[in-house]
């Protein structure tokens, strides 16, 4: 028999640990390979972890709500077939062959730093990470505020997102005094876990107290709603939101569509669907104005060399989730329908990668698909721009031919363009949306696909 190691595999460059939400599997289960074995959750995306041999569960090594890095054994697999003692031997043959010298500096080194940690607010009962110490310390933050703070981690514990919620209210609160601190800190100290939960977002009660009679009913947001309400909430309050809508006659769309949606299905295996004829030109347009594809930092603007589109689409629960094309601007209208395709498919199916949301320059929702004409849609951040597409609908409308004006039933839609004014002002916001209408108005109808 031979244990196999299962291991929180690479989700994306900036993901270095995910949170366990759930066991799929029971120790003694028998497992398939490709059968997902443990939920996880990162800061950007819920996902699962498929063991890739069959065999039986033996030992799990972390419970719900603990933190894994990428690359830690999450549990261990038992298979027939022999155990692989060899890449054990030669795995501690290499580390024995690392240079003694630089092994006793990198240990050296830790040791001082967990040192200079660890004695910074050493007389207080209760424990703060080394990660939460080092920012109270970069902040001024006193013992007493320290130790006011209330902790959203296991047991009480203060997180990294706690202190930083603290200090962005610094300004506005008093720091509780340190009389105040629960009667269950020294308690919590003894129960403190090995590894930091992941930070839960914070959500500020109404200014008005809200009161609950004995017939409503009460419903916790979800962990993705509560990222979804803190974002929007950090997104109105980082840009100031200014809008300009533009109508757009897309009836040679609506034709063209209709008369090449069967072929197209027959010859590629896809959907022909309206979303990538305007995710076309709408990159299109970002290469013809690159100042809508930037990042404001401060005081610096951040241009962005790629153009990544941002393709808001619905999850299970209702949530909504921006997966991001790479280099849109490059993919023709074939590649364009795959990859949107395959995004929507995957995201009803919560089999998103961290690294397939992330990157996004400018983003682009169909608040159509719900029947709303149009949307003043909240940008998201740290992007400038985010562009909604209203439902196509018939309406008459005055056509302009040689003969004199007529009146013809049209296919209409609006766009609803939202932008940062800090940086986007309104004759670059207002352009943009209407090179976007110009490039849907001027569709050729026998364009070949």
């Amino acid at each position: 028999m031979a244990k196999i190691e299962l291991k929180l595999p690479q989700m994306g460059e900036s993901v270095a640990e995910a949170t366990v939400t759930g066991w799929l599997k029971d120790v003694g289960d028998t497992i398939e390979a490709d059968e997902a074995v443990v939920e996880i959750a990162t800061d950007k995306v819920d996902s699962e972890v498929p063991s890739e041999v069959d065999g039986v569960l033996v030992e799990k090594r972390f419970d719900v709500d603990d933190v894994v890095k990428v690359g830690e054994v999450i549990a261990i697999i038992e298979t027939d077939g022999e155990d692989a003692a060899g890449d054990a031997a030669e795995s501690a043959q290499e580390e024995e062959a690392a240079p003694a010298e630089a092994v006793a500096d990198l240990e050296a080194g830790i040791q001082e730093v967990q040192e200079s940690v660890s004695n910074d607010f050493s007389d207080s009962e209760r424990f703060y990470s080394p990660l939460v110490r080092n920012i109270a310390r970069e902040e001024n933050v006193t013992l007493d505020e320290l130790d006011s703070i209330e902790g959203s981690g296991k047991d009480g514990r203060v997180t990294k997102d706690d202190i930083l919620n603290y200090l962005e209210e610094r300004g506005e609160r008093k720091p509780a005094a340190a009389s105040e601190k629960p009667a269950t800190q020294a308690q919590r100290a003894d129960k403190a876990p090995k590894s930091e939960p992941a930070p839960q977002p914070k959500i500020e009660r109404s200014a008005a107290p809200v009161s609950v009679s004995g017939e409503d009913e009460i419903i916790e947001m979800s962990r993705m709603g509560k990222l979804i309400a803190h974002h929007m909430r950090e997104s109105v309050q980082t840009s100031a939101h200014v809008q300009s809508f533009i109508e757009v006659d897309v009836t040679a769309i609506v034709k063209w569509r209709e008369k090449n949606k069967r072929s197209f299905q027959e010859r590629e295996g896809e959907k022909l669907t309206f979303t990538p004829i305007f995710m076309e030109a709408v990159a299109k347009a970002i290469r013809d104005f690159p100042m809508i594809n930037i990042s404001v930092d401060g005081d610096r603007i951040i241009k962005r060399k790629n153009i990544n589109l941002g393709m808001a689409a619905a999850l299970p629960d209702g949530n909504l989730i921006v997966p991001v094309i790479k280099n849109a601007d490059q993919l023709n209208l074939v590649g364009m329908a795959k990859k949107v395709n395959d995004l929507a498919q995957r995201a009803r199916k919560n089999q998103l990668k961290p690294d397939e949301i992330q990157g996004g320059t400018y983003t682009v929702t169909n608040v159509g698909t719900f029947g709303s004409v149009f949307g003043t849609p909240i940008i998201n951040q740290p992007q400038v721009g985010i562009l909604a597409l209203g439902a196509i609908r018939k309406v008459p409308a005055v056509i302009e031919t040689p003969e004199g004006d007529l009146i013809g039933i049209r296919h209409k839609m609006f766009l609803s363009h939202s932008y940062d004014h800090r940086v986007v002002n309104g004759a670059l916001g207002g352009q943009f949306v209407k090179r976007v209408a110009e490039y849907l108005e001027d569709w050729d109808i026998d364009r070949e696909i």
